[in-house]
């Protein structure tokens, strides 16, 4: 049996070895790389088509997307560069991202704020104090008991306010715009008009008289400005305009009516009575004096007393201490009594035989032996002029002077009788 034999051999699967080149053929390559010019710039082949732009290449909503949300982040990024310029203490960097604006106000602006500056030293604060009695140690103490707002009438010290703002006080105190505070004595006052006079004893340099106008001429809609104390919060500058005038609102003291009120949508609240109301050239047309609101707080609906009839007023409490009205001297029947019973006019219920109208021999409501009630005089004339109410009454007297005499028509019975009635003085209040 035949052995086969194997021979050692090259493997099918290995690599031949490299094939080495003569020395002299590299010899011959080097010299042929160093004479061959040197190669230009790489050239790209042409383009077989022109150069597209990008935005052609992204689809139109989704370029429109990323310019909003670019435009949206550009404000953030400003800031956020200006604050690290600021944070990096780099002044330079931040003012060129933060503009800062001056303050400019507009004409009518600048015209409310010089208002304000003018007429404010002239504004006081008037504290109402009542004296009590401590329940337990017996001692007594003034303690406030309101408060509201009052201005300098003249260089004397005099200062008006509202009748009702004083009213009760055993001790009142006022406090200028310096918050310099004064002892105040009550000169006088006109409990009908609900107007009061104090006096101060302050240097003359302290004390700025309000420059005094006219409401005679007053318009609907022109603008007004009330300065007051608020809930306490002093010197506090409310704007509005006129909304009516010659309204009628009744005294918070007498109830006897207050003619030609002027009614203004500026803010007036509890604090405010007794504050001036002013025109745009800073001049005293009113005293702020009522609001009509079902809460007591400030409803868009306030009045003041002209200041065509408070300076008649404020004149005669400085010369005499009280204001001279005329009266008929009589009490009579509230309005709603007189209307029930059918008839117009102002019903006698009593005509004192001391008085103006019990000596011209105006007879009053009385009852008979059996209870029974028989009417007195109805009045429902004074010198031609209707009355079909107190209010008509009280307007008709307002314009008489104490000695005149007027011609009163009256209702007795069935009949009309016209009685000349010589009218007094009223009796001082105490």
């Amino acid at each position: 049996m035949a052995a086969a034999c194997f021979l050692p051999g090259p493997s099918p699967l290995a690599r031949p070895p490299p094939r080495l080149r003569p020395r002299h053929s590299l010899r011959r390559l080097a010299r042929a790389a160093a004479a061959r010019p040197p190669a230009g710039p790489l050239a790209l082949p042409a383009s077989p088509s022109p150069r597209r732009p990008l935005r052609d290449l992204v689809p139109r909503p989704v370029a429109e997307a990323a310019r909003r949300a670019l435009a949206a982040a550009a404000g953030p990024l400003v800031i956020a560069l200006a604050s690290a310029a600021l944070v990096l203490g780099d002044a330079g960097a931040a003012s060129a991202f933060v503009v800062a604006t001056p303050r400019k106000l507009q004409a009518d602006e600048l015209a409310t704020v010089r208002l304000f500056k003018d007429n404010t030293p002239s504004v006081v604060y008037i504290t109402n104090l009542a004296v009590r009695q401590d329940a337990f140690t017996l001692d007594v103490l003034e303690v406030p008991q309101g408060s509201g707002s009052g201005f300098v009438w003249d260089k004397l010290g005099h200062i008006v306010t509202n009748f009702h703002v004083i009213r009760g006080a055993s001790d009142l105190r006022v406090t200028l715009a310096d918050q310099s505070v004064y002892e105040a004595q009550v000169v006088g006052f006109d409990q009908d008009k609900d107007v009061a006079v104090l006096s101060i004893e302050a240097p003359k340099d302290k004390l700025r008289p309000l420059p005094v106008g006219v409401s005679a001429d007053l318009l609907v809609g022109q603008k007004v400005y009330a300065i007051g104390n608020p809930f306490g919060l002093d010197h506090t500058l409310t704007t509005g305009v006129i909304s009516g005038l010659r309204r009628e609102i009744s005294s918070a003291a007498t109830g006897r009516p207050i003619q030609d009120v002027i009614q203004t949508d500026a803010a007036i609240n509890p604090g405010n009575s007794g504050g001036p109301l002013l025109d745009s050239s800073g001049n005293l047309i009113g005293v702020n004096t009522a609001i009509y609101s079902p809460s007591g707080a400030s409803s868009g609906v306030g009045f003041s007393i002209p200041v065509d009839t408070v300076g008649g007023i404020v004149d005669q409490l400085i010369q005499f201490g009280k204001v001279t009205r005329p009266i008929l001297g009589i009490k009579f029947a509230p309005d709603q009594s007189v209307e029930q019973l059918g008839l117009s006019g102002v019903l006698v219920l009593d005509a004192p035989p001391n008085g103006p109208a019990g000596k011209a021999g105006l007879q009053s409501t009385k009852r008979d032996a059996y209870g029974r009630l028989i009417l007195g005089d109805i009045i429902t004339s004074v010198n031609g002029t209707k009355v079909a109410n107190g209010s008509d009454l009280y307007r008709i007297l307002d314009q008489c002077k104490v000695g005149e005499t007027v011609t009163v028509e009256v209702l007795r019975g069935d009949k009309k009788e016209k009685i000349a009635v010589v009218l007094e003085p009223k009796l001082d209040e105490t």
